[in-house]
């Protein structure tokens, strides 16, 4: 007995004219998803001045790993509003790779940085619930990596679930990595740091954006792998 899972597409049950505009609206939310990210990732760049000290390289490298790395390499897979929707499947993964790739080497730099920055100043390590999540968030990350690499080589490491199911498993807990790299980025900004730079409603607006695309990433993920039926035979 084999058992199929079935998803529906996104828009089912509408009429053409909602259609329409439903698809509009995930376009422009799906480019709004790519603008916040990498406006986030170049304005914390600019107020962590880098080169100044061997922290201000920390949120540099973290803010490029996943609030601009993780989101595109997410992101790419939309068909709406993505710069890569003319790629070919294979080569949208193989995007997604160099992707993953760069967040794995920038958030492992910025560990560094930091866990050197803390060294320098004879600060404890893993005091904050900001650094406890970044641990956890990094630890996802490497783990989500190495399920990638299942899902490029089944047949090498005889996996017995099939590439569907596979690739249902890959995009669930990449989106639980992502929703934890969320939270971890939001919990940043609460450090002295970020509070000492950024004051006000702009400080407010900050805690808010990393929300914006994680529920596009959300919606993504949920629209793909959202089961309509299960048949048997």
């Amino acid at each position: 007995m084999r058992s199929d899972v079935e998803y529906s597409p996104v828009g089912e049950g509408l009429g053409m004219r909602d259609f329409w505009l439903y698809v509009w609206l995930r376009r422009a939310a799906v480019i709004a998803a790519h603008v916040t990210g990498l406006g986030l990732t170049l304005v914390i760049s600019l107020l962590s001045r880098p080169g100044t000290s061997l922290f201000s390289w920390h949120p540099v490298c973290m803010s490029v790993a996943y609030c601009m790395c993780m989101t595109e390499g997410i992101l790419l897979f939309s068909a709406e509003g993505s710069p890569f929707c003319f790629k070919s499947r294979k080569g949208k993964v193989r995007l997604h790779w160099f992707c993953q790739a760069l967040v794995l080497i920038a958030a492992a730099t910025g560990l560094g940085f930091m866990v050197a920055s803390k060294n320098v100043s004879e600060r404890p390590h893993l005091v904050s619930w900001h650094s406890l999540l970044g641990i956890c968030t990094l630890a996802a990350t490497v783990l989500q990596a190495a399920c990638g690499i299942c899902m490029i080589f089944p047949k090498l490491l005889r996996l017995s679930s099939s590439p569907p199911r596979l690739r249902l498993y890959h995009g669930t807990c990449g989106l639980v990595v992502y929703l934890l790299a969320t939270v971890t980025v939001m919990s940043a900004m609460f450090s002295d740091w970020f509070q000492a730079t950024v004051k006000g409603v702009a400080w407010w607006a900050f805690l808010l954006l990393p929300l914006f695309p994680a529920l596009v990433v959300m919606n993504q993920i949920t629209n793909a792998y959202l089961p309509r039926k299960k048949m048997t035979s």
